[in-house]
């Protein structure tokens, strides 16, 4: 089991890349120097190619949009999308209370959005607006990004605790693609990191 070290969390990094600074995490190969070991497990896992999107998340008046890359289609029927949040995340609370999200795929010229969602979002400045981007409540009541080019909205099913986060399953029932041939954003296309 991993405990996080004290200065454990997000931190922007000497190359502007977003890094969770946790302590070694095993287990390790015999005769393997763990410190080196866990360097280049990270550099593999992050080399994982996947997508970064918007998750959104709304329970008892409250809700939030935060960027996130750990998503993935888990079952074709029903369908079932997973989404892996930090137990200690806003979003993890959110989606938990209110059993609903929303996944907003991002253009890839829209890159820049992503940084401002981080952290938790801010509502406005504008009525309509959350973390300076206008959004609109999905048919779910999660919210959605109104320049998304496709989204979809799930119901939770299911919930598991994995470690330091939760996988939410979740049935798709709603989506739209206003843009549906644009290029969507991936991690490889920003400086950010999130995982290994």
């Amino acid at each position: 089991m991993c405990a996080l070290s004290p200065a454990a969390g997000p931190r922007l990094g000497k190359t502007g890349r977003l890094n969770l600074v946790v302590g070694l995490v095993g287990p390790f190969p015999p005769g393997a120097d763990p410190d080196a070991y866990d360097r280049l497990r990270r550099r593999v896992l992050w080399r994982m190619p996947s997508g970064i999107y918007l998750l959104g998340s709304a329970a008892h008046g409250r809700r939030n949009l935060m960027t996130h890359n750990l998503a993935m289609q888990v079952a074709t029927e029903p369908k079932l999308l997973a989404v892996s949040v930090r137990a200690d995340a806003l979003t993890h609370e959110l989606v938990h209370e209110g059993r609903v999200f929303s996944l907003c795929f991002l253009k890839r010229q829209d890159r820049a959005l992503v940084r401002g969602f981080t952290k938790p979002a801010i509502e406005g400045p504008e009525a309509g607006m959350l973390g300076g981007a206008a959004v609109r409540v999905g048919s779910t009541g999660a919210p959605v990004l109104a320049q998304a080019a496709a989204w979809l909205e799930c119901e939770v099913r299911n919930e598991v605790a994995l470690g330091d986060h939760t996988l939410f399953v979740g049935e798709v029932v709603d989506c739209a693609a206003p843009d549906e041939g644009a290029e969507l954003l991936r991690m490889e296309d920003t400086r950010l990191n999130y995982g290994g």
